[in-house]
């Protein structure tokens, strides 16, 4: 279970060896308990607490405690100080980063995601007759692109990723145009904008990305994978790098979720605050991305590799078998 503390005032301690939750109310305080063996991770929101016994506890169950700013990106993280894997991993990561190793993987992450755009709006297009011609010319377009990201040849990662980033950006651009085009005219939205969305829509797809960033590092982390060491974003200080480059498969699921809540017409203007030059996510709203991001995240699943996992774990899967692969070699150059 993920534990998201977003109203403001809220408080997480222990007692009786359970984390206890105080949300205050109106009238009164309201508590709930919680195991810490069924808590995968917390999530705390500016303008809530927790105590030091809560994170001592969490720490003893290796549960994860991430703290998020208002438009949900995580600013820290506490859990325990063990590395949790072989630091080979690491080393193999650092390695893979500056040769062609590097080049396969960024390709293969980038197409994924453009694929996961094209195969989404391959879906809304069964439903929405009227629209066939406007989203055939959209398909045809990024399915071009995706050609193109394949074609792309390099000994190193700098070699491609100017193109690259730039037929992503095409893509990018060409999907949400596509998505918004599909919405009422009450939800549709200009392209992508952050720091503030400049519209509702942005403002909850800003948000899922957020916990999204934060689910992709614990990821990373579980699978001995450097967060920080990137192999197509920079190397800036203090930039989670490599999380951007793995995330690029998964953002199809904060976009399908923010997607449904529009579609579903689940969001209305109570949902969002007006400030300065933008949008923003008010409690109304974070609860109701919440609660739709986790059950599509930890509690649906989907068939994968033969079984049925949540999307969390089919993520985690991907991330132990990409550093597997890393190793892979150096392992049996040992036993030779």
């Amino acid at each position: 279970m993920q534990l998201h503390i977003n109203t403001y005032g809220a408080y997480v301690h222990v007692k009786d060896q359970m984390f206890e939750i105080r949300v205050p109310d109106e009238k009164k305080t309201a508590k709930s308990h919680l195991a810490a063996h069924k808590v995968k991770s917390i999530i705390m929101a500016t303008g809530t607490a927790l105590s030091t016994d809560a994170i001592k506890l969490a720490m003893m169950h290796n549960v994860d405690i991430l703290f998020i700013e208002q438009y949900g990106k995580p600013i820290g993280r506490v859990w325990h100080s063990k590395l949790g894997s072989t630091t080979k991993i690491r080393k193999a990561q650092l390695v893979a980063s500056m040769n062609v190793t590097g080049v396969k993987w960024v390709k293969e992450w980038v197409l994924t995601k453009v694929d996961n755009q094209i195969q989404f709006i391959k879906d809304l297009r069964k439903h929405r007759k009227q629209h066939h011609e406007f989203m055939d010319e959209k398909i045809g377009q990024i399915e071009n692109l995706y050609l193109s990201i394949q074609e792309l040849q390099g000994e190193v990662v700098s070699d491609i990723a100017d193109t690259l980033r730039g037929l992503e950006g095409t893509s990018g651009r060409l999907y949400f145009e596509t998505l918004s085009k599909l919405l009422a005219k009450e939800y549709q939205f200009a392209g992508r904008s952050s720091r503030p969305a400049q519209n509702p829509f942005n403002a909850f797809l800003n948000y899922a990305y957020g916990m999204l960033y934060g689910k992709v590092e614990r990821t990373l982390i579980l699978a001995g994978l450097d967060p920080y060491l990137g192999f197509l974003h920079r190397d800036d200080y203090n930039q989670l790098s490599f999380v951007f480059d793995f995330i690029e498969p998964y953002r199809i699921y904060a976009e399908t979720v923010v997607f449904r809540l529009f579609s579903a017409k689940k969001v209305n203007q109570g949902h969002t605050d007006k400030i300065t030059k933008g949008y923003s996510l008010n409690q109304e709203g974070k609860q109701l991305l919440v609660t739709a991001f986790n059950d599509y995240t930890e509690e649906a699943t989907i068939r994968y590799r033969g079984r049925n996992q949540t999307r969390s774990n089919a993520m985690l899967m991907d991330a132990r078998t990409f550093a597997n692969s890393l190793i892979a070699p150096v392992v049996e150059n040992t036993i030779k």
